[in-house]
C-alpha cells in the first residue's frame, strides 16, 4: 500500500474514532494538504519518496518547534507538539543509528577519492540519509571524519 493510500486510510480511521482521533486527523489533513500544494505547484504526481520528504519536512517542523516550547517552558504546546510527532513517526521509515551514519560517510568519502570535500560528500551522503536520518547529525559526523 502506497503512503498515500495508507494515509487515506487513516484519516477514515481517525474521523470514525472522532475525539480519540483529533490530533491524528489535523496531522493527516494537513500531511494530505502539503502533499497536494507540492503537487499543484510542481505539476506532477509525488511517489512514496517524495511524501517521504514532506513528511520529514513535517517532522523535522515540529522538532524545531518542541525544541523552542522547550526552551520557553510552554507545557501545553510541548504536549501538543509531542502528540503530532507520535503521529508524523508512523509515516518514517526506522531511523539510522549514528553508526550506520558513519558507515555511509565513510564509503561516501571513499567515493569521493582525490575531490574530498564538505560539499561532495555529503552530496553522496544525502540520498541515502534524506528522511532516515537528521541533517544536523550527518553534517556533524562528515565534519568530524574529514576533520
Amino acid at each position: 500500500m502506497s503512503l498515500k493510500d495508507q494515509l487515506k486510510e487513516d484519516m477514515k480511521t481517525a474521523m470514525k474514532a472522532r475525539e480519540e482521533g483529533k490530533v491524528a486527523l489535523s496531522v493527516i489533513r494537513m500531511v494530505n494538504s502539503a502533499i497536494k500544494n507540492t503537487e499543484i505547484n510542481d505539476k506532477v504526481e509525488l511517489d512514496d519518496a517524495g511524501i517521504l520528504g514532506i513528511l520529514a519536512k513535517e517532522m523535522k517542523t515540529r522538532q524545531d518547534s518542541l525544541e523552542e516550547f522547550e526552551k520557553a517552558g510552554r507545557e501545553d504546546l510541548i504536549v501538543h507538539v509531542k502528540d503530532e510527532i507520535t503521529v508524523l513517526q508512523k509515516y518514517m521509515p526506522a531511523q539510522l543509528t549514528e553508526e550506520e551514519i558513519r558507515t555511509i560517510v565513510k564509503e561516501a568519502i571513499v567515493e569521493c577519492g582525490d575531490a574530498v570535500n564538505m560539499g561532495n560528500v555529503m552530496k553522496h551522503v544525502m540520498p541515502h540519509t534524506k528522511g532516515r536520518a537528521d541533517g544536523k547529525i550527518v553534517n556533524a559526523i562528515v565534519k568530524e571524519l574529514l576533520g
